[in-house]
């Protein structure tokens, strides 16, 4: 006999209609034998309709009141729900986040699970009962006991917790629409459903914009080993199946303020090309990275930074021993990359830097903790350690630095992140253990069938604004400065990019940096800036809210020469303009302007082969 989480979403418990169908289906589950905890949101728009109330009632409502109020929707499902499996024969029992035990930290409408008491579910569990919860909400272990909820994604993240927590077989998360798709059906009907995807990917798909699945869910999912399934509310078809790797012993304490960071890594076997003042135009970027396909060169990072004039910089990584290889390529191809009629802008430079090491930090549990790579900025600037490059993704932030700082710069992250193995013994580790174990155990947990394809998902986020900090000075500490005041402002950061060129301003070398973050948080993450600047000694702070974001997402892309020349392509094909390029090893992001995003997502899904036979119907 099987223990079984489900989650309901507020669709799926919409109406009463939708309610007695859903207790048809958890009876059907029981009735196999299985026990069953089920999970359920607010019914429809409920939780809409109380922040509405709470609007016309105060334009600033108090967080403990909201948590306060918002925690009543879920508790109206969970009743009726209760009431619907009595009145098919199947015993059941509704209990609040307060009344299973699920202990949060004390930040409300944001709270994050500390640990979850399961005695009083196990014993109904044990007398035969299906213990229906509320999602989305805890209580505190203080002494008032207080009532918060999880957020944005919280009835995923309750279910999730609760399968881990209770060592639950598998959680079904129950939604509107058939499982996990190659991307949004609603833009590209021939999107094709998958079977399985790995956490890794999920992690980045649900991070980029992807809505059926919220990252701290596919978080604590990876963190135990949880297997998640992705179906549909409305048929019995199988979904999608979300593959985690196999555990290290992992304490349910804490258990979503565990320590963000499981591994530091290293890689001295690189070298970095840089083209400066390339034409800022359609299929540069193609023509470039075609060519290094053509010759079979695999790329590691790859950046470009926000246009200067009327000229970009792109800079990538390649292993030492093809790097001459890779300048030849960017050579041969710089003199044809005339910038255009203005003479100002210079011709197509190449720079090479064969001493350079790339210094990582890895861990599921920095997913929405905006003060860790702020950590790792300063913890590098401490000992005087200046960062040529970065990269970002859920799950790893990756600086390229002078070779001869490698040492010092693990010693001191390994320090600063309390991890306790250093790889300084070693020449080389791609992976730290916990990373390499994850990655093995997620290659092999695939079905033969399904040998992975470079690109499993497109993803296309219109949510995000882009912020450009002109000539800051080129010395160690600036990234810190400005990542950590904006970590203390509680806003996140996603793309990272610092331009190759140097401008000399009043006799100091400069760089710019450009991020991107929630449009929400444009405007205090500009103000917060603006003040700072003087103190920096930097130049303007710009801001672009119309652009949109377009990523492809696959693990098997790691070793796979060409993969970014095709998405290239795709845009080049269709006349879109890359602003920006970041890359990580299962991610490539491309900004583009906002009224081309959906082309953008349209022509990359297409160019990698991902549409299905069958277009899908999804409800708006």
């Amino acid at each position: 006999m099987a223990l079984i989480v489900q989650k309901y979403g507020g669709t799926s418990v919409g109406s009463v209609e939708r309610i007695q169908a859903v207790a048809q289906r958890v009876l059907k589950t029981a009735q196999m034998g299985n026990s069953l905890v089920v999970v359920v949101s607010a019914m429809g728009k409920t939780t809409d309709g109380l922040v509405k109330l709470a609007n016309q009632i105060s334009t600033n409502p108090s967080r403990r009141e909201m948590d306060m109020l918002l925690s009543t929707g879920e508790q109206v499902s969970i009743a009726l729900l209760s009431m619907a499996l009595q009145e098919l024969g199947q015993p059941a029992v509704s209990l609040t986040g307060a009344q299973v035990g699920i202990v949060t930290e004390a930040e409300h409408t944001r709270a994050r699970i500390l640990h979850i008491q399961t005695h009083r579910v196990e014993r109904h569990l044990d007398a035969g009962k299906v213990v229906v919860v509320a999602g989305f909400q805890g209580i505190t272990s203080t002494e008032e006991l207080e009532i918060t909820t999880l957020g944005r994604g919280g009835s995923d993240t309750s279910a999730v917790a609760l399968a881990a927590a209770l060592r639950a077989s598998c959680c079904e998360i129950y939604t509107d629409v058939p499982g996990i798709f190659t991307t949004d059906p609603r833009l590209v009907p021939e999107a094709q459903l998958m079977e399985e995807i790995t956490s890794d990917e999920m992690l980045e798909l649900a991070s980029l914009g992807a809505k059926v699945l919220h990252p701290r869910a596919v978080e604590i999912a990876r963190n135990y080993g949880v297997e998640l399934v992705v179906r549909s509310s409305w048929t019995d078809d199988p979904g999608t199946r979300v593959i985690s790797p196999m555990p290290k012993p992992r304490s349910l304490q804490d258990l979503e303020i565990a320590r963000p960071v499981d591994g530091v890594e290293f890689d001295t076997d690189q070298g970095k090309i840089a083209l400066l003042r390339v034409p800022d135009r359609p299929g540069v970027a193609a023509r470039l990275f075609g060519e290094i396909a053509h010759q079979a060169l695999d790329i590691d990072l790859i950046i470009q930074s926000i246009h200067e004039g009327n000229t970009n910089d792109i800079a990538f990584t390649v292993s030492k021993n093809v790097i001459n290889r890779a300048e030849a390529v960017a050579a041969a191809i710089a003199p044809a990359l005339r910038s255009s009629n203005n003479p100002e802008d210079g011709e197509a430079e190449v720079m090479v830097d064969r001493q350079i090491a790339k210094v990582s930090i890895a861990g599921a549990g920095m997913i929405g903790r905006p003060g860790v790579a702020a950590q790792m900025f300063a913890t590098l600037s401490s000992a005087g350690i200046n960062i040529q490059m970065i990269s970002t993704s859920e799950v790893k932030v990756s600086c390229v630095i002078d070779a001869d700082d490698c040492d010092r710069a693990i010693a001191l992250l390994c320090q600063t992140f309390e991890v306790n193995h250093s790889p300084l013994h070693q020449n080389r580790i791609v992976e730290s253990s916990v990373e390499q174990q994850g990655k093995i155990s997620q290659s092999s947990a695939l079905s033969p069938q399904h040998s992975a394809p470079p690109v499993r998902g497109v993803a296309l986020d219109f949510n995000q604004a882009r912020l450009a900090i002109r000539h800051i000075p080129d010395r160690p500490g600036m990234a810190a400065q400005v990542f950590g005041l904006l970590a203390e402002k509680n806003i996140s950061v996603d793309m990272i990019i610092q331009s190759q060129r140097c401008r000399v301003v009043n006799g100091i070398g400069t760089r710019d940096i450009a991020f991107t973050v929630a449009q929400a948080d444009a405007a205090e993450a500009k103000a917060a800036l603006e003040k700072l600047a003087p103190s920096l000694g930097c130049g303007e702070v710009l801001v672009d809210t119309a652009i949109a974001k377009v990523s492809i997402v696959g693990s098997g892309m790691v070793g796979q020469p060409g993969v970014a020349a095709q998405m290239f392509e795709a845009l080049s094909q269709h006349q879109i303009n890359i602003q920006m390029i970041t890359t990580s090893e299962i991610k490539i992001s491309c900004v583009v302007a906002e009224n081309q995003g959906v082309t953008a997502l349209q022509a990359i899904h297409a160019a990698f082969g991902l549409a299905g036979s069958q277009k899908i119907q999804v409800p708006a």
